[in-house]
């Protein structure tokens, strides 16, 4: 780019959003409705700043077309009008602002005085603006070409019943594998490296779940403090720009090409892409963080204000603010983003954070809220996956189960059952057998089927599982805020000694635990999450909030031991089982009665003694062993040609207990002949043509441990 002269400015256009190269010039539009004059600043390569005010005005939408602009292009906002944070306003044209539609943005936001809109070390605090201008402080957006030859890519759309995800990190899953060059790890391309697309393949999972990539705020001021920065990403800048950070080809637009690779080779290895999106607050914070987004842009507008006291902010996810969901253009913002991410990055999915946040239209959430009734009639959106983190910190938050046809869940009820179960806690059965056979409980009276419910041991928010079963108290000390952090109740039990040990048998039984989560999320109905580097015994030394640990605590170690390449193995294995059998991954929900005309049920449970569960029994509390008769002849699943699908019946044998256990095979199931397939006493897998036949009619277990019968 050569000096910015003889700009023409046109009228151009209200939409698109953002800024729109045509071939032959650019078009821009933003919208403010309570600005009283918007200028599109714009930077030549010594970063000299031609400032042109955005004179066509259409329904809120600033807007110019300006000739010969192409590619490669760096852009801010400047917003002009009252500076008056008691009744919410803040605009500053001192601040250079980031264009909300922006496809690319150059670099992070540095923390420095004169990113705030207000004068720091007033008495007054925030009330005060300032007078710094911020242009060597702020990241740039980027005119791009969004061509791009996907060639003949579309999305995937695996079945719901047969999805396995892996979340994982884009930076965090590469940037210590030493069989990628140096460059490329941590990077979209290194994700996408042969070495671990055939990781990945081999492990049989179904799509990646990652962490935030929309474009965020990293060097956050009071992680900088403390030598720290924002790993996870949960602080977003712009809702279309995939994050500079991660690309390995550059900033200046590059980055978004690179993202586009990474998605069509993935897609090639057969693997869906579901985004973790944070469309509930963004990173500027509370009333006296930074001014660089939407604050500036219109803060009345984008963010949920006190009505009492405009000067504050409406806080539903401890981060400081909310977006204002209730608000057509935010809504249009984020509806925008979402069919973007699909139609042009080829997106299979996603995964919203604190979603219970964008229920709330006031301050209950709703079900039937505008922005979920949007999605359900939404042509592009309505055929992607979407997946709800069903709380948020606000009162009444917690909403599992409550979210509208469409919409999968985290399941957190999950997650906490079937920890207690095999940490030895006391809980009834009945729980236990809810979640584990898809939580029907929860969903099925909404009208929905097994898939609503992801269900998970471990992700990145809390321990891994290694810790899980290595540590009884968080240890987040190196998060600089003396253990405070994080969350307190893990329902996790070390074994018997709190972390790194020399005890084998602690150690034993800590693979021995693994492998029962593990096998037990497998095997249950509903949709798997792994969390990824679970499966090679990735710990993170207690810390259950690594959120600001860009370091090894977070990275994946790639140097593997004998026992995690053991687990590794197995996990592979597990996983492969539960591609073959379409028991454990039924489309419907198990009845519990025979069905078809047939005398055999779907479903049988029995205690330790082989005799039917009773109503008393169900409900008996510090009983932790327990067996689950699946009937593969009746799964009520077809195949494309319409044949009923058949698979083996299983036999699953429970023991939570400490010590062993005797089950004794049911009455009606002795007749039958029965192979183990699984024992998660073994530090391996069973080898198929070397299977234990049952020969007789009673088979221990012995505690603390998962056995796996089928049929023969």
């Amino acid at each position: 780019m050569n000096l910015l002269m003889n700009i023409k400015l046109l009228p151009g256009n209200p939409y698109p959003l953002g800024a729109s190269w045509d071939g032959k010039g650019t078009l821009v539009a933003i919208f403010s409705k309570n600005a009283t004059r918007v200028d599109l600043c714009l930077f030549n390569n010594w970063g000299q700043e031609t400032s042109i005010p955005l004179e066509e005005v259409s329904n809120y939408i600033w807007h110019g077309y300006i000739p010969g602009i192409k590619p490669g292009q760096h852009y801010w906002f400047r917003a002009h009008g009252p500076f008056d944070p008691t009744e919410g306003y803040r605009f500053n044209p001192k601040k250079l602002l980031i264009d909300p539609y922006a496809k690319a943005i150059t670099s992070d936001v540095e923390h420095k005085e004169a990113i705030f809109g207000y004068r720091w070390n007033c008495e007054d605090q925030d009330l005060t603006a300032s007078e710094i201008d911020d242009a060597p402080w702020v990241p740039k957006a980027v005119v791009i070409d969004e061509s791009f030859n996907w060639e003949e890519d579309t999305l995937l759309k695996h079945p719901w019943h047969k999805t396995i995800i892996y979340e994982v990190h884009v930076k965090g899953f590469t940037k210590q594998h030493l069989e990628i060059p140096e460059n490329l790890r941590g990077t979209y391309t290194g994700l996408v490296h042969p070495n671990m697309i055939a990781y990945l393949q081999n492990l049989g999972i179904t799509a990646v779940e990652l962490l935030p990539v929309h474009h965020f705020f990293v060097q956050q001021g009071h992680l900088i403090d403390k030598g720290l920065t924002n790993y996870w990403g949960y602080d977003s800048l712009g809702y279309f720009a995939p994050h500079s950070s991660y690309s390995a080809s550059g900033t200046q637009g590059q980055q978004v090409t690179e993202f586009k690779n990474m998605v069509k080779t993935l897609h090639k290895a057969g693997i869906e892409v579901i985004l973790d999106v944070v469309y509930n607050h963004t990173g500027e914070g509370n009333h006296l963080g930074p001014t660089f987004f939407l604050r500036g842009i219109d803060n009345q507008v984008y963010y949920r204000i006190d009505e009492e006291n405009p000067r504050y902010y409406v806080d539903f996810t401890g981060c400081g603010n909310s977006l204002n969901v209730s608000h057509p253009d935010v809504l249009k913002l984020i509806m925008d983003s979402l069919r973007y991410w699909v139609l042009e990055m080829h997106i299979d999915g996603f995964r919203f954070d604190l979603a219970a946040a964008l229920a709330r239209e006031l301050y209950e959430v709703g079900t039937l809220a505008t922005f979920f009734d949007i999605i359900h009639q939404e042509p592009v959106l309505s055929n992607v996956k979407l997946i709800a983190e069903p709380w948020d910190l606000g009162e009444g938050g917690y909403q599992v189960g409550q979210f509208p046809l469409l919409w999968s869940e985290w399941n957190g009820k999950y997650r906490d059952e079937i920890r207690n179960f095999w940490r030895g806690q006391d809980s009834t059965l009945a729980s236990f057998a809810y979640r584990f056979m898809g939580s029907a409980d929860i969903y099925e009276i909404t009208g929905r089927k097994p898939h609503a419910s992801v269900n998970f041991i471990t992700a990145h928010d809390g321990f891994t599982l290694a810790d899980l079963v290595s540590y009884n108290e968080k240890h987040n000390e190196v998060n600089g805020e003396n253990n405070n952090d994080g969350e307190t109740y893990n329902y996790s039990w070390n074994c018997g000694e709190e972390g790194e040990t020399d005890d084998l048998q602690i150690l034993a039984l800590r693979e021995q635990q693994k492998r029962n989560f593990l096998t037990t999320l497998m095997l249950s109905q509903g949709v798997p999450m792994i969390l990824g580097g679970d499966e090679i015994g990735r710990s993170q030394q207690g810390n259950n909030n690594g959120y600001c640990q860009d370091n090894d605590i977070s990275w994946f170690n790639w140097d593997l031991t004998k026992v995690n390449q053991d687990f590794l193995l197995f996990t592979q294995q597990l996983i492969k089982f539960r591609h073959q059998h379409p028991v454990f991954r039924r489309c419907k929900w198990f009845q519990g009665k025979a069905l078809h005309g047939s005398d055999a049920k779907d479903v049988v449970w029995f205690n330790s003694k082989g005799e039917e569960m009773t109503e008393e029994q169900w409900e008996e509390e510090g009983v932790r062993a327990i067996s689950i008769f699946l009937n593969g002849e009746v799964i009520e699943i077809t195949d494309i040609e319409g044949n009923q699908v058949i698979d083996a019946s299983f036999l699953l044998l429970f023991n939570a207990e400490e010590n062993t256990l005797k089950f004794t095979l049911p009455s009606n199931l002795k007749s039958q002949l029965w192979k183990i397939v699984i024992d998660t006493t073994k530090t391996y897998w069973i080898d198929q043509e070397k299977m234990y036949q049952v020969n007789q009619s009673i088979t221990s277990v012995k505690g603390r441990s998962l056995m796996v019968l089928q049929s023969i």
